[in-house]
């Protein structure tokens, strides 16, 4: 070999490797990206602020800094479990389960890896956001009477054992997705009505009955503190919402459109028909009530989102509202289950409700795509509950009998803000 021939051959090499680069470079859109970038800071500002003020304004004056502390620990832990290990369950490889820990620390992750038309790292970013929220969610059951350190290792150790499978299992290519043991339909939850909403909704349900109910419950508890607080923070969710169904399309088309015009419709009818259910049965509409139904409306249309049409959301948001509003009622009032913000009632009925009308609801006469069959979404609906109900109670039994998983009567009494913090909301 020539010594020219030696000289050149880098440079031939390079130029040969080019077109790969380029063909790269070419399957990133930078419209998706942008909308998907957006809608990851719509979905965090879901959690801080949203999710923060709505549940806060719900409680006591005494307690309002403790919900704040929670989710705002929570939305930093579970960001870094997801870095560590949760993404790699979610959406690796390893099988039908789960994805497997090859990705541990990210460390597969480099700056040119693509994940459909946008970044791997986008992507990733924005399903973080989801796995911050959903925990976050299940904060609202047992307000005002846990202790801070066991729900921040519930959360890391939930966030792992069950958010993150059951995000493989849908999402990831799991064994509930198209192909898997349901056949080729699968579970279609476009957004996470049994990701997010069943999951959150269901493991609430167990906390609550291991933890057991409020002082006074529920003859003694005292109207949310500051209504005012909670119509903001259902207002940012509202907003929020709209990267969280219209991002889930994870492009910036025509489908990510419609998304975010039935999510707004379901909320709207979702709020309307609170409204109308209280001014019947109680004479009056509170606006506690008109934000609970924003939220039901939306939990309802979440999985169904991108198979919808404007038929299918004004019917979908007004059975969200109805059913979850009954739902409320019979747990908290008829069965006197302390479930204190109502977790699982809006958010766990909602959620399964959107999943099991969805093969109804997306039919073209409705303008929706269709998609969904009865049977799979029924199946994975009780796979899922009963997974994410017997894991959560693992979780829980374990930390209860380690830690204690309430607080003492005098802490309680006092408030958290003050006992667990060492800090009061109002002076």
């Amino acid at each position: 070999m020539s010594n020219v021939t030696k000289f050149m051959l880098p440079f031939i090499g390079a130029s040969l490797a080019l077109p790969q680069i380029a063909s790269a470079q070419d399957t990133i859109s930078s419209g998706d990206t942008a909308w998907i970038l957006t809608a990851t800071a719509l979905v965090l500002f879901m959690s801080l602020p949203g999710l923060a003020l709505f549940y806060g304004g719900l409680v006591k004056a005494k307690n309002y800094l403790s919900v704040l502390m929670k989710i705002y620990g929570i939305a930093a832990l579970a960001s870094i479990i997801w870095v560590v290990a949760g993404y790699s369950i979610a959406f690796g490889g390893a099988n039908g389960f789960w994805g497997g820990l090859d990705n541990l620390f990210l460390k597969n992750l480099g700056r040119d890896a693509v994940s459909g038309t946008i970044p791997e790292s986008v992507f990733l970013a924005f399903q973080m956001t989801f796995a911050v929220i959903t925990p976050g969610l299940i904060v609202g059951a047992f307000v005002e009477r846990a202790k801070f350190l066991p729900v921040m290792i519930f959360t890391a150790l939930w966030v792992l054992a069950v958010y993150a499978p059951v995000t493989h299992w849908i999402w990831g290519g799991g064994l509930l997705s198209d192909g898997g043991i349901l056949g080729e339909t699968g579970v279609v939850d476009f957004a996470g009505g049994l990701v997010v909403h069943a999951t959150a909704g269901i493991s609430a349900l167990v906390f609550v009955f291991l933890l057991g109910k409020r002082k006074g419950f529920p003859n003694e508890v005292s109207p949310p503190h500051r209504p005012a607080i909670v119509m903001i923070g259902a207002s940012m969710l509202w907003v929020g919402w709209f990267g969280f169904n219209g991002g889930s399309q994870l492009a910036a088309d025509g489908g990510a459109g419609m998304a975010l015009l039935v999510t707004h419709i379901a909320a709207a009818m979702g709020t309307l028909s609170w409204i109308v259910l209280e001014g019947l049965f109680n004479k009056k509409s509170s606006l506690v009530g008109a934000a609970t139904g924003t939220i039901a409306g939306l939990a309802t249309v979440t999985p169904a989102a991108g198979v919808l049409g404007p038929g299918g959301a004004l019917i979908i948001g007004l059975a969200g509202g109805v059913v979850c509003y009954f739902a409320v009622n019979l747990i908290r009032v008829r069965l006197k289950i302390d479930d204190s913000l109502d977790v699982f009632a809006v958010h766990g009925v909602g959620g399964m409700l959107g999943i099991l009308l969805l093969p109804f609801l997306s039919t073209p006469a409705l303008g929706g795509a269709g998609g969904g069959l009865f049977t799979s979404q029924l199946l994975g609906t009780l796979i899922v509950c009963a997974y994410s109900a017997i894991v959560s109670a693992i979780i829980l039994l374990g930390l209860k009998a380690v830690f204690g998983l309430r607080v003492d009567e005098e802490a309680e009494f006092e408030g958290l803000d003050y006992a667990l913090h060492g800090e009061n909301a109002y002076n």
